[in-house]
């Protein structure tokens, strides 16, 4: 057998490891963490500045703006976090009949920072189908439209626009989440077309997901389940799918992933813009403790930390922000009040870790990286077969 037929077996084991290994590390996708930071508090709270700073110390990869403002738009300048901006949903209607509308918000709140604030997204609208509001379902659409083209009469194409609904107001079911779809009022009206908006801009799904509530309206439900808690049998089958379930979180997000299926759109990304739990409740809700916040939000961290995705999303979610930074005592009810993970003081009220998640936006980068790396690894090895292939040529030809 010749030096190259040798050496040609090594090049072909070589570079196949290096596609099993670039196949691997692709699939175990970690999602970009962040967290909601809201100032509709009425109590003090620090100065953004300082609460960017703080959350920069924590790691955490981007912050959702539910209310932004130029003046916490700026704090985020120059840093490395990302942000995700929500349009009021006042302000939405307006939005829906002129684009000038559209420009003037964009005007004031993303012409001047960006690209130096890293705004990534825009959503138009916050749980917009939510039932005590304004019924926004004929305007959201257009309002989403006279944005996107706004961002592109601007010559800013790099920031992707959706709107956010809650699950449970959209979605039909949690279990089985094969069974799940899109309520029937608002699926050819809304859904159908802001999902086909979505694929054909390379756009996100947003969805405020909660375990508490959906478990609080289903005692059938065990806590355990719903905590991330690994206990004997604590696990739920989807008998159509042959999925298995450990956790309440999985099933919602694979429910609203069966859902977009349906609609034919089953790989348009899912960025889960709210979940958490509440740390203090009212006299009939034992379950908003903070033991439980701390399970809860830990729980979320290490599933995702995991890289395991969801049984019918291997890459699981794109991004997720806990909800919330802060507490917020305007709330109606007293455990609405109670979702923040940090004090005024930017002290923490738990124990979290948020260092192990992945940075927002850098998920294809680092794919690119990783293919660029074999390619080069391929290059150089296939540089020095052809060299050895050029001596063996000189050694043959002088014998």
């Amino acid at each position: 057998m010749s030096l190259f037929s040798e050496n040609f077996h090594v090049f072909f084991f070589f570079f196949f490891f290096l596609t099993l290994h670039f196949s691997s590390s692709s699939a175990a996708s970690i999602p970009a963490v962040g967290v909601t930071f809201s100032t509709n508090a009425t109590v003090y709270l620090p100065r953004p500045e300082r609460v960017a700073s703080a959350l920069r110390s924590l790691k955490i990869a981007c912050v959702r703006l539910p209310d932004p403002n130029p003046k916490n738009i700026r704090a985020f300048t120059y840093s490395d976090i990302s942000l995700l901006l929500s349009i009021p949903n006042s302000f939405v209607p307006e939005m829906a009949l002129n684009q000038s509308n559209a420009l003037k918000w964009l005007s004031h709140n993303v012409v001047p920072f960006y690209p130096h604030a890293l705004i990534s997204s825009i959503s138009v609208g916050d749980d917009v189908l939510k039932p005590s509001s304004t019924n926004l379902s004929d305007s959201v659409l257009p309002a989403i439209r006279n944005v996107y083209r706004g961002l592109h009469q601007l010559g800013i194409r790099k920031i992707s626009v959706s709107t956010t609904f809650s699950f449970v107001d959209v979605v039909t079911t949690a279990f089985p989440p094969s069974s799940a779809e899109f309520r029937k009022p608002i699926v050819q009206s809304l859904v159908k077309p802001l999902l086909e908006f979505l694929s054909s801009t390379n756009s996100s799904l947003l969805i405020n997901m909660h375990p508490y509530k959906l478990y609080r309206s289903h005692p059938e439900i065990p806590i355990g389940f719903a905590l991330f808690q690994e206990q004997p049998f604590n696990f739920r089958d989807d008998l159509k799918t042959g999925a298995r379930y450990r956790n309440l979180f999985d099933m919602m997000v694979d429910s609203v992933i069966s859902a977009t299926a349906t609609l034919g759109h089953d790989r348009i990304p899912v960025v889960v813009t709210e979940t958490g739990w509440p740390s203090y409740g009212g006299e009939d809700e034992g379950d908003a403790t903070e033991d439980y916040a701390h399970m809860y939000n830990t729980g979320l961290l290490k599933h995702l930390q995991s890289g395991l995705g969801t049984p019918l999303r291997r890459e699981g979610v794109a991004e997720i922000y806990i909800y919330e930074l802060f507490d917020e005592d305007g709330k109606k009810t007293t455990s609405e009040r109670h979702w923040g993970i940090l004090y005024p003081n930017l002290t923490k009220k738990y124990e979290i870790d948020f260092s192990g998640s992945a940075e927002s936006g850098r998920g294809t980068d680092d794919c690119f990286q990783r293919v660029m790396g074999s390619l080069l690894l391929t290059l150089i090895l296939v540089e020095v077969l052809v060299q050895q292939l050029v001596l063996e040529d000189r050694v043959n030809s002088r014998a």
